[in-house]
Parts: structure tokens; C-alpha cells; sequence
């Protein structure tokens, strides 16, 4: 096995937080069906304190929840951990929030209501994203 090979069998961890349980209900099957390794809570602190001890691939944050700002959320997890790719989905989508979101290191910005196979593809999209900067990097 060479050393650009040795995470290839590892499946790709994601974390997701948000506030409304269904969401997290409907995501993690999705995402496990997908392949993917998923965690998911609906409190920031859980979350943050997970982020903290282990390293995700990939963050779903929700941007309007009880008790946390999801910006000050992303702005932390790029702080902690800068390679971790952050996608964030909202039921309060403004062309503001979204710019926000992208200034603060966001690779996307999801509009709820969406559909799983929309989700799954910009998780795809993320990752290919990150195989390119990561193949850039060794050259």
C-alpha cells in the first residue's frame, strides 16, 4: 500500500448538526446508505465538543438554531479544524446569509426544503473538491 493509499478504505466521516431531529432522522440513513460514516446532534455544544476530540471529513450545519449562532458554529469549526469541508443547509436562506456563510469558509449553502439525492450530490461534489486540493498539494 502506498502513503497516498493508506485512507483508502476508510469511509469519509460526517457530522451533522441540526436543531429539528427530523432532519438528522432523515440525513443519517441517507448518508450511511451512501457510505459514509455519519454522527449527528441536535445541540451545537454535543457537536462542538465531538469536533473537538475527533476530526471530520465533512460538517452539515443547520444556520438558525435554539441557542447558537450557525455562523459563529462555522467560524469555530474552521478555526479548530481548517480542512473540514462545511456545507450549510437553512430554512431561512437570504443571498446575506449565504455570502456570510461562504466569506466564513463554507463550501456550500443548502436551502431547505431540499431533497436527499440534492444533499448527497453536493456532499459528492465537496469531496471531489477536496481530492482535487489534496492531489494539488502533493505535486
Amino acid at each position: 500500500m502506498t502513503p497516498q493509499c493508506a485512507n483508502c478504505d476508510r469511509k469519509t466521516q460526517i457530522l451533522i448538526l441540526d436543531d429539528e431531529p427530523i432532519v438528522c432522522k432523515r440525513l443519517r440513513p441517507a448518508f450511511q446508505k451512501a457510505g459514509y460514516e455519519v454522527e449527528t446532534f441536535i445541540d451545537s455544544a454535543s457537536a462542538m465538543a465531538r469536533i473537538e476530540e475527533k476530526r471530520f471529513d465533512i460538517v452539515i450545519t443547520d444556520l438558525k438554531m435554539k441557542g447558537t449562532d450557525g455562523m459563529h458554529f462555522l467560524a469555530r469549526i474552521k478555526e479548530i479544524a481548517p480542512d473540514t469541508g462545511v456545507v450549510v443547509i437553512t430554512g431561512f436562506a437570504t443571498s446575506e446569509s449565504a455570502k456570510e456563510s461562504f466569506r466564513k469558509g463554507a463550501f456550500d449553502f443548502v436551502a431547505k426544503p431540499f431533497k436527499l439525492s440534492d444533499i448527497i450530490d453536493t456532499v459528492r461534489r465537496l469531496e471531489e473538491n477536496r481530492r482535487a486540493g489534496s492531489a494539488q498539494k502533493q505535486v
